[in-house]
């Protein structure tokens, strides 16, 4: 009887939510980063580098307590402390900012690029490794600090061929703050929020009913959901307690701000939307590909390592990729035995790859080249079929 003890994993197989990256999706991606990276440079973010791993305590510390259930641990064979693989990179950008560059005046502009690992995907994006590049302001408090993020990113989004985006915004904090000003027992707060996770209309009035005016405000944010213009205007109109007033404007000077610097953009506005990491203390952004590509970016207010005020956003260049037009693939020229270096030379200056022929029997077709040097002329070889 077997008891699985002399069962081998099958060469080539990982494990669920993990993928090989092969030629030429890897260059694709590798090539889309850095021009993201020089996009968020233009604006004066410069690059940190943060390990895969930290201390538990150290990564899971401050915003990084948001992704904790999200982060794989190990112990460390050195210092035998338990130690946290990054689920997310912003609070390891919040941590750098908090200490390594504590002294340096504020705001900061951070960016990064690198892999993340998380415990779960989701239905919607199965993958448990992600690429992430993104852009932190630290130390800027004014609704224009938050306004910059998210033009850069879209900015950033345009330099790569990504157009026809929308920019969702979102006050995680309104929702709770106008079931604290309505001082609704915890029982029915809990079932209020359920029904607007749900986006069940019917559920949020009805539960509001007998709650009181401020509780009745929620069924009428859940439905003023969509262009961003419409939606400030119920926002003004409405009777809002105090604590949500001050979210209200906040939300309409850091829209009023994008749409002054790029009137062209879709901007929507979800004022009674929390879903997200619970981090965010602002407004929160998600931004949307043109058709079905889905999330191509998420990111928001938030507050840094020592509380200092921080926003940012956070690129998915897998999901970038799926939005972006193709880029022509790079040429590839067989280079016959024989073929003088400098031929060569030139040919890779002129953006061919050169695949050198190693042996007589190296044939341009099985090695995918799209031309052959000739001695004097790279030419394009004919595709049968």
């Amino acid at each position: 009887m077997n008891d699985g003890s002399s069962l081998t994993t099958p060469p080539g197989l990982l494990p669920a939510g993990l993928m090989d990256l092969l030629p030429p999706q890897a260059e694709r991606e590798a090539a889309l980063i850095e021009a993201l990276m020089e996009g968020f440079a233009r604006y004066g973010y410069e690059r940190v580098k943060p390990p895969l791993l930290e201390f538990e305590e150290g990564l899971l510390g401050g915003s990084g307590a948001a992704v904790a259930e999200q982060t794989f641990r190990l112990m460390d064979p050195v210092s035998q402390r338990m130690m946290g693989l990054r689920a997310d990179t912003t609070p390891q950008v919040a941590r750098i900012a908090a200490t390594r560059l504590g002294q340096q005046t504020r705001p900061l502009r951070l960016c990064y690029a690198g892999q993340v690992l998380r415990v779960r995907g989701s239905e919607l994006a199965p993958s448990r490794q992600l690429a992430q590049a993104g852009v932190e302001l630290i130390g800027g408090a004014a609704p224009e600090a938050d306004a910059e993020v998210a033009l850069v990113a879209a900015e950033a989004l345009a330099r790569v061929g990504v157009t026809g985006i929308t920019l969702d915004v979102t006050l995680p904090r309104m929702a709770q703050a106008l079931l604290d000003a309505a001082g609704i027992e915890d029982a029915l707060a809990q079932r209020l929020i359920r029904a607007l996770d749900r986006k069940d209309a019917a559920a949020v009035t009805a539960l509001a009913e007998g709650a009181g005016p401020v509780a009745l405000l929620l069924p009428r944010l859940l439905a003023a959901a969509g262009p961003a213009g419409p939606a400030l205007a119920v926002l003004r109109d409405a009777e809002l307690p105090e604590a949500a007033r001050a979210i209200a404007e906040n939300a309409a000077r850091i829209i009023e701000a994008i749409a002054a610097r790029a009137p062209g953009l879709r901007i929507t506005l979800d004022p009674v939307e929390f879903r997200g990491f619970r981090y965010h203390v602002g407004v929160a952004f998600t931004i949307f590909g043109p058709g079905q590509s889905g999330e191509l970016a998420k990111g928001g207010r938030y507050l840094s390592a020592n509380d200092e005020p921080a926003t940012g956003m956070t690129l998915y260049p897998d999901a970038v990729l799926r939005a972006a037009p193709p880029a022509p693939p790079r040429p590839r020229c067989f280079l016959p035995l024989g073929t003088p270096a400098a031929a060569g030379a030139a040919l890779r200056e002129q953006g061919f790859a050169t695949v050198a022929a190693l042996a007589a029997e190296d044939a341009p077709g099985a090695l995918r080249c799209t031309h052959v040097w000739d001695g004097a002329n790279p030419v394009p070889l004919v595709q049968k079929g």
